[in-house]
């Protein structure tokens, strides 16, 4: 007899979990197959939380998921070579009922929200590969493992296998993954005591910070760096396009590009005396709207980093992720309940509520931008010294009245991209953010 099951979620990050729980809580019988030792044996980075995601899914959350700091100030830094420019956001609000954010370490997180998948109900697989989906004619209708006897059976298949898709790809919805719409990063976790952290911070118990970065630190590639504040650790990371390292005349290595990073002078302080245990490389979709492929049909449907569902404006990753995945097990239990057959017909809803929901809409909102910066490398190269310069420029008290160092900051501005170059480029961008 062929085991057959309502579902098969494919991964178990906070996609595939997402759906696999909500599925399960809502009384289908659901099979989750992970390709690691155990959930989250993949994934050892640090990574930020949004509350409100996992709130829909497990409202009560806070009382024992593996939580780090929750986060009571954002930095935005644009850097150049010695120095930075930016803008910090900090309330004690956020220390006020339940927080929004929190920063995590995913080994541990993943972990924990699989064990709530298994308590719900579902049946979970570890150290198995899905090798093929399944078709009856052009429905999905099952799996086949990398065991034998492997071939196992479903109504629907949810694809959360990450950022390379595999599965979508050999079944022929969607084809090979472009390299200028994937981001690879390199991250570490660097540990010393917690109140060490606090004290450089100025921060207090369970409080943390997380400095978003930009400039001369990615080497004139278009990217990002990140440092988030863990509880007794630090998580440090760069990240910067594939297209761009592939392109890049310098062949710049991101360990090399992250371990330059640890040195400017800003971020060395912070970092001093952290013991790196922790050393990790991944790949982060960040193509936006215009990357987002099909992602129903007959018999399956795609969440998470599958389907290209990361917000690189905002940084925002794990929300869209448990979102999707829930969205997707909802319509399972509702087309369930009323009789439907999981056909595209009935599947295409998942793209109706995506598109009405938060995570297309703010997608839709900054679809120019990676095309913007992917053209205009000046974002990470020029503008860095120029901010820096100025401000520089501006408090060096030295005889120079105000009105002429203003006259001196404009023509360095001027003489550096001209003033249809900078008009040009603050159109483009509030075109594409408007």
């Amino acid at each position: 007899m062929k085991e057959k099951f309502d579902v098969i979620v494919v991964g178990a990050g906070p996609a595939g979990n997402a759906a696999a729980y909500v599925a399960a809580k809502g009384g289908l019988s659901v099979l989750q197959i992970e390709r690691g030792e155990y959930p989250g044996s993949k994934n050892v980075q640090g990574a930020i939380l949004y509350s409100d995601a996992l709130e829909k899914i497990i409202p009560d959350f806070r009382d024992e998921a593996p939580l780090e700091r929750h986060i009571i100030e954002q930095r935005q830094w644009v850097l150049n070579d010695d120095s930075f420019i930016g803008a910090h956001f900090r309330s004690d609000a956020f220390n006020k009922g339940p927080a929004n954010r929190y920063t995590i370490i995913r080994a541990q997180f993943d972990k924990w929200f699989a064990s709530k998948v298994r308590e719900a109900g579902a049946l979970q697989i570890c150290e198995t590969t899905v090798q093929h989906l399944i078709k009856d004619g052009e429905q999905v209708v099952g799996v086949q493992c990398d065991r034998e006897h492997g071939d196992v059976y479903a109504d629907v298949v949810i694809l959360a296998d990450g950022v390379n898709s595999v599965l979508a790809r050999k079944a022929g919805f969607h084809g090979e993954i472009e390299a200028q719409n994937v981001a690879l990063a390199v991250k570490e976790i660097l540990f010393m005591p917690e109140e060490v952290i606090q004290e450089r911070f100025n921060i207090g118990e369970n409080e943390g910070v997380v400095i978003e970065m930009l400039g001369t630190i990615t080497d004139g590639l278009m990217g990002t760096g990140f440092l988030y504040t863990n509880k007794e650790s630090l998580t440090i990371g760069v990240g910067c396009m594939l297209s761009d390292f592939k392109a890049s005349e310098k062949r710049t290595s991101p360990y090399v590009m992250l371990e330059k990073m640890k040195q400017h002078p800003s971020i060395a302080p912070l970092i001093a005396g952290g013991e790196m245990k922790e050393y990790c490389a991944h790949l982060i979709p960040e193509g936006g709207y215009r990357a987002v492929p099909k992602v129903a049909g007959n018999g399956w449907m795609i969440v998470g980093d599958s389907g290209g569902f990361v917000n690189a404006m905002h940084r925002e990753g794990s929300n869209l992720a448990m979102t999707t995945g829930r969205m997707a097990a909802e319509l399972v239990i509702e087309a369930k309940a009323a009789g439907r057959q999981m056909t595209e017909a009935t599947l295409k809803e998942y793209t109706r509520r995506l598109k009405d929901s938060f995570v297309m809409k703010d997608l839709h909102k900054y679809r120019n931008m990676p095309g913007i910066f992917h053209h205009n490398k000046q974002f990470f190269t020029e503008y860095p010294d120029l901010l820096t310069g100025a401000a520089r420029h501006m408090l060096t008290v030295d005889g120079v009245d105000k009105k002429t160092k203003e006259k001196q900051v404009m023509s360095s501005f001027r003489k550096t991209r001209t003033l249809p170059g900078l008009f040009g480029d603050a159109f483009k961008v509030w075109r594409s953010v408007r």
